[in-house]
């Protein structure tokens, strides 16, 4: 065993012992060196996964699970930093998101509908019914509070995300399918979400459709264009941008979400297993009906799994934008902060069963100038 690979196994042996240390330290009602321990598990949990490639997979997990953790555990220094309140980053980094995701984009993608037209209809359709119709269900039996349960109906009627378009690549599905839904569900999103927030969540609190609407087109729909015009001007010559962006997304989603969980900690204390228990049959019923939901229009597996996983997971960003927009990020956005939390987890481990799980067809319906990487998106 070499020095490097040594130093990988070490830090997880160290993770280990600090885990074992945390409970011990709770069991004595030592919170406060506890609480210390929580940081040195997840820095040598994440140092170690990087020297086993099984586990380097699911490094964002580890960094999504360890943001809910700290903000749980440290709040004050997550709601303040230099005296300014971080909930105001929120809506910036979607933005700079989406101008990412923008930036991968081109007319190519909205062209897809031509070439694999059921699976595009099929795909928008399953996004903008089962999601929304699984979030009011949940939210009226549940019995939540009215701005929480209005949260649950804000993520089921936003689009699917970038993550959905990497679970699929890591699941082996088909990314060219992937991409388009992406695209085309992100940009109905200033028309559908509002809508059907108003249908939906209008019972619980009162949503100003207009207003909704124009924040989406500020945070979603401009960002995105103004990444399109410049992959279109500077194509080929901007390579480091395509390659430092999903690192710059990904820790900007870990951002997003450990705000609003420190904004919303004294409500996650009181019903956050409640909340998590809705996230995960909310995230589970999309897999499992958008999935069959292909199934029954006879499409074919890897296109019922890449619809599946466009269903099941939603752009958890945009919610919690909007409801940072609206001043109630600690409560509208409390859920599609667990939302989006579950959803790489259980993302990653579909993606796993899923590529290596064989479909036994061979006739996917996918274009023959799928990508074949994230990188050849923007190709």
């Amino acid at each position: 065993m070499n020095k490097k690979q040594t130093l990988f196994s070490s830090s997880l042996v160290l993770a280990g012992i600090s885990l074992i240390g945390i409970a011990v330290l709770l069991l004595k009602d030592n919170q406060e060196v506890a609480s210390l321990l929580v940081l040195s598990f997840f820095a040598f949990l994440l140092i170690g996964m990087q020297g086993y490639d099984k586990l380097k997979g699911f490094s964002f997990t580890v960094w999504v699970i360890a943001a809910v953790a700290i903000s749980m555990t440290f709040p004050d220094y997550i709601t303040e930093v230099a005296g300014y309140n971080t909930e105001g980053f929120i809506v910036p980094l979607i933005q700079l998101i989406m101008f990412g995701m923008g930036t991968t984009m081109g007319i190519r993608d909205f062209q897809g509908v031509l070439k694999m037209p059921k699976g595009v209809i099929v795909g928008l359709v399953s996004q903008f019914t089962i999601m929304p119709i699984l979030a009011i269900s949940l939210a009226i039996l549940m019995e939540f509070p009215p701005e929480i349960a209005a949260g649950i109906v804000l993520i089921g009627s936003s689009p699917s995300g970038v993550s959905s378009n990497i679970i699929t690549f890591l699941a082996k599905g088909n990314l060219a399918l992937s991409i388009t839904l992406t695209a085309f569900t992100t940009i109905l999103a200033p028309f559908l979400t509002p809508l059907l927030m108003k249908l939906l969540a209008g019972q619980f609190i009162p949503i100003d459709s207009f207003q909704m609407m124009v924040s989406i087109i500020k945070m979603i729909f401009v960002p995105i264009i103004a990444g399109m015009v410049f992959n279109k001007i500077f194509k080929g010559r901007a390579g480091w941008l395509h390659i430092a962006m999903p690192f710059i997304a990904m820790a900007a989603n870990v951002v997003i979400i450990a705000v609003i969980v420190a904004a919303g900690r004294d409500s996650l204390l009181e019903i956050g297993l409640l909340l998590l228990l809705a996230a995960i049959i909310h995230n589970a019923s999309g897999y499992v009906l958008g999935y069959w939901g292909c199934r029954l229009f006879k499409m074919n597996k890897v296109d019922s799994r890449t619809i599946a996983i466009e269903v099941g997971m939603q752009n958890g960003g945009m919610a919690a934008g909007i409801a940072s927009e609206l001043g109630k990020a600690a409560t509208l956005g409390l859920f599609p902060a667990i939302f989006g939390t579950w959803m790489d987890i259980s993302g990653s481990f579909l993606a796993n069963w899923w590529r290596t799980a064989p479909t036994g067809e061979d006739d996917a319906s996918e274009p023959t100038d799928r990508p074949q990487s994230l990188k050849d998106i923007e190709k």
